[in-house]
């Protein structure tokens, strides 16, 4: 999915979907379907899955178990092929680490878009959709578009794409994702609405809440790009409060199919940023009623 800058549609060619088969992970199934046709896309199904424990049999007896794990992915291979029969597709089902394997087949077919589904939950070693998504939108070179656990089953309508909320604190790694904003609002003739949020004021705050929403709102007015009025109608938001929590309030008061926001890569090793992602991006993902397409920076 590349969008350089204001002026420029998204080009998307070749859209990766992973899954592990859970329900979770199919419920963003009509996502990259449906990406795929509106753009002309091919997708990519994968699925990874974890090395094989072989219980401990005879030497006899170990051609037998082998044999039944590679029926059993050749028999994954073959839903994956009947879920994507209507789109370009190809298929891989291997065993590693999610990580690694993703990564190599991103950077193989220069893959536009992740599409990935999110139960939200964290600790969840052996799961896809656990806290292995974090490190996918974290790490992914290239735009993750994360269906999470309360997404409504009304595909066709996130698809449409008419309310898209944006979400910035002004940082780089926030603007990083505002030309896919922009895009993709021109794409689909979508409202767009600009938010930042600022924690709750402080005791002893030299601003006022009047002049920081004044300010704000102008530095929000300021990443509008000229000439969008004819195709988009951007609005911009000032709101206090925890921000995860604002940025959802707000993505369901408005009705939005997306939420665009970016995300920091991580900085020496994925723990490090844990946390961070937790309290705002994957708090964001893992409770939105609509899809969250985050941009590594």
């Amino acid at each position: 999915m590349n969008a350089t800058g204001t002026k420029t549609r998204i080009s998307l060619k070749n859209i990766l979907f992973a899954t592990d088969f859970s329900p979770t992970a199919e419920a963003a199934l009509p996502y990259a379907i449906g990406l795929a046709k509106q753009y002309g896309a091919r997708v990519h199904g994968l699925h990874v899955r974890f090395p094989a424990t072989y219980p401990i049999v005879g030497p006899e007896a170990l051609p037998q178990v082998m044999e039944a794990a590679e029926e059993q992915a050749k028999f994954e291979a073959k839903q994956m092929h009947e879920m994507l029969e209507n789109v370009p597709h190809g298929v891989t089902v291997t065993e590693g680490d999610l990580w690694p394997v993703l990564h190599e087949i991103v950077n193989q077919d220069k893959s536009d878009l992740i599409v990935m589904g999110t139960h939200g939950r964290t600790g969840v070693s052996r799961a896809l959709l656990g806290s292995a998504a974090e490190e996918i939108f974290r790490k992914a070179s290239c735009p993750v578009l994360t269906v999470g656990p309360h997404v409504s089953s009304n595909t066709e309508r996130r698809l449409a794409m008419k309310e898209i909320l944006f979400a910035t604190d002004f940082s780089s790694e926030s603007l990083a994702a505002l030309p896919f904003a922009v895009s993709l609002a021109q794409e689909h003739q979508s409202n767009l609405t600009l938010l930042n949020v600022a924690g709750a004021p402080e005791v002893g705050d030299l601003v006022h809440a009047e002049q920081y929403a004044e300010s704000t709102l102008r530095r929000l007015q300021s990443l509008v790009p000229s000439g969008a009025e004819p195709w988009c109608e951007p609005k911009c938001r000032v709101e206090r409060g925890p921000e995860a929590e604002k940025i959802v309030e707000v993505a369901t008061a408005l009705g939005a199919d997306l939420i665009v926001m970016g995300v920091h890569k991580p900085q020496g090793g994925l723990s490090a940023t844990t946390h961070l992602l937790r309290s705002i991006a994957h708090h964001v993902v893992t409770n939105a009623q609509c899809p969250v397409l985050t941009v590594r920076a």
